[in-house]
């Protein structure tokens, strides 16, 4: 058992993390957070339009800003955005104050899943596949740095990921309270 206060879940665009993490939540009975849509919430405004005004970089700073205090509580699920990883600040967090789960999906049904998608700024190239396995190679090891568990999305629906998922983490995780600023043990 690896105790942690908050159940973490990070990994690339369309492996699942919003809807994996609020059937998590439900299973758990635990509360849910959307980093993104905190970030949104907070700032009046989308994420697109932040990255569109502000730059990616004003935008990273909201996010770390953000998940600091979501995960200063505990009890909570919590789906960070796909890029939470890159700053080394956010990754000693969710290190210290989360059993942190990689949703991992491979590039091509990553481009199944976002088809249809506009909404993410990154993906507003030309070429989204070749945007996809740039991100893959630059934040898949970051992933694996923070991960206590790699759990791969791709072949499974929802319900399947959760039922799955759901009893490994009965297996591998135990929600412990632990003070802000402390490292989970």
């Amino acid at each position: 058992m690896n105790p942690a206060p908050n159940l973490v879940l990070v990994g690339p665009m369309g492996s699942g993390k919003s809807s994996i993490g609020r059937r998590l939540a439900e299973r758990f009975g635990l509360a849910f957070l959307d980093a993104d849509r905190e970030i949104e919430a907070q700032a009046g405004a989308s994420i697109a339009t932040i990255f569109e005004c502000a730059g990616e970089a004003d935008f990273r700073a909201r996010e770390q800003a953000v998940l600091a205090t979501l995960l200063a509580g505990e009890g909570t699920v919590i789906a960070t955005g796909g890029g939470a990883v890159v700053d080394p600040r956010t990754r000693r967090l969710l290190r210290e104050r989360g059993f942190v789960v990689h949703l991992h999906i491979d590039v091509p049904r990553q481009l199944q899943r976002l088809a249809r998608d506009r909404t993410r700024p990154l993906l507003a190239a030309d070429d989204r596949e070749q945007v996809l396995r740039r991100l893959a190679e630059t934040r898949d090891p970051l992933y694996a740095e923070v991960a206590d568990l790699r759990f791969d999305t791709a072949s499974m629906n929802a319900n399947d990921t959760v039922a799955r998922l759901g009893h490994l983490l009965d297996l591998r995780w135990q929600m412990a309270a632990v003070p802000a600023g402390s490292t989970a043990p």
